[in-house]
């Protein structure tokens, strides 16, 4: 049986320069999704999320091979994260950050699929979040990257590089703050996780 590789066949989408900060185009895609607020530190709210989110997107990939034959590698965990105006967003006011946690997902899975995984997933374990999950397309377009290596609480020098960027090249922030964590956070000493930092843009 072949195993879907998403990260190997979107090689370009889930890798990044940490000298440079570098523009990529991001094609549609469709993911496990599921919001909240609040300091993801601090709040209960999200490590109920990330967890429903897991349990939602494991469930779907043993599932399908088991009754379809169909195998994929489960994604790196995507955070959108932003507050009413981008203007204000700052790591110093994190109780006022949104946030929408993320996994994408192959485009063979539907919305009936993840119903039934999320049903699956509660008869093993009680999940709070579960019913929040849903599956949707998500179109960011153009944005500028750059590869973090190190803590999550260091990341403002290089949120920084990629809007300096951004504004050095004739283009303004548009849509989210996003980042993808390449790294386990449970397995991977803090100096050395991956996280690529990534904000859409648009011409002046």
């Amino acid at each position: 049986m072949d195993k879907l590789d998403m990260k190997k066949t979107m090689k370009e989408l889930y890798s990044a320069r940490a000298e440079r900060v570098t523009a990529v185009d991001v094609p549609p895609g469709q993911f496990l999704l599921i919001d909240g607020q609040g300091d993801p530190n601090k709040a209960a709210e999200y490590g109920e999320a990330i967890q429903a989110l897991y349990s939602t997107a494991y469930t779907l990939k043993f599932t399908l091979k088991n009754t379809r034959g169909t195998d994929f590698a489960v994604m790196p965990l995507e955070g959108l994260w932003w507050v009413p105006d981008m203007r204000d967003f700052s790591d110093k006011a994190k109780d006022d950050w949104f946030w929408t946690m993320m996994i994408r997902m192959p485009d063979f899975v539907t919305v009936e699929d993840v119903a039934a995984a999320r049903v699956a997933a509660a008869k093993r374990k009680t999940l709070p979040a579960l019913e929040k999950i849903r599956l949707e397309a998500y179109d960011e377009g153009l944005a500028a990257q750059v590869m973090h290596i190190g803590p999550y609480s260091e990341e403002a020098d290089n949120i920084k590089r990629v809007h300096e960027w951004i504004a050095a090249n004739g283009y303004e922030r548009a849509g989210k703050h996003h980042e993808i964590y390449l790294s386990d956070p449970n397995r991977t000493a803090p100096e050395k996780l991956k996280t690529i930092i990534r904000q859409p843009m648009q011409k002046v």
